[in-house]
């Protein structure tokens, strides 16, 4: 009885320490997705990008509006292309199966998915985010937002944005932001000029 009792404690702390290695090896990859993600930010800030919202009708998938144009979600899902993940694709596809959980301003209102633009918008954005990412607590503490951590704001009268913690500081010692708020892609100590109305973390698809 005591060496079956020995070997049922080995196979336990066999167990507990795989899947401590799992987590520990989940963790470093998420971290290093999370860097790329930071990096391909920062470097959309070498680009030259008139703000232009107009409705343009892009190929399916892995479709963009105009390198020389784009808004804010436009520098998001560049990031997120210049490290594998077409959020093109993914949103369309969520919003294919799950339409009904993502909003319907009167603006839109639309009786299906539209590739084209859907992708684009801030509210499936946070919708997205929500549903396939992770949604972390919106705090007044610097602390709490930490480089590849998406960040959406209301500007005022409901007019929605979004950018992209990365590692680089300000004057007061918080991260700054890539966006886009009609001067092309910058990277700004903004991380509470504005309203914060969403922030997340999303991996990409099986991360």
């Amino acid at each position: 009885m005591k060496s079956r009792h020995v070997l049922t404690l080995s196979v336990v702390v066999s167990c507990c320490a795989f899947l401590a290695g799992q987590s520990a090896s989940g963790s470093a990859s998420r971290q290093q997705f999370l860097q790329r993600l930071v990096n391909a930010a920062i470097e959309r800030t070498n680009h030259s990008v008139r703000y232009d919202s107009a409705y343009v009708r892009i190929p399916y998938p892995g479709g963009d509006v105009p390198p020389d144009i784009g808004v804010c979600t436009d520098e998001i899902i560049r990031s997120y292309r210049a490290v594998g993940v077409d959020l093109q694709k993914e949103v369309h596809e969520d919003m294919e199966q799950n339409f009904s959980a993502y909003p319907r301003k009167w603006r839109w209102i639309l009786a299906r998915p539209d590739s084209n633009i859907d992708h684009r918008r801030v509210p499936n954005l946070m919708a997205f985010f929500q549903r396939k990412g992770e949604s972390l607590p919106i705090s007044s503490s610097t602390e709490a937002y930490r480089p590849g951590d998406l960040v959406t704001y209301d500007l005022g009268g409901g007019v929605p944005h979004i950018g992209i913690v990365v590692d680089r500081k300000g004057g007061g010692g918080r991260y700054m932001v890539v966006h886009n708020i009609g001067q092309g892609p910058r990277m700004e100590d903004v991380l509470f000029k504005w309203r914060i109305t969403g922030h997340y973390q999303y991996y990409g698809p099986q991360q």
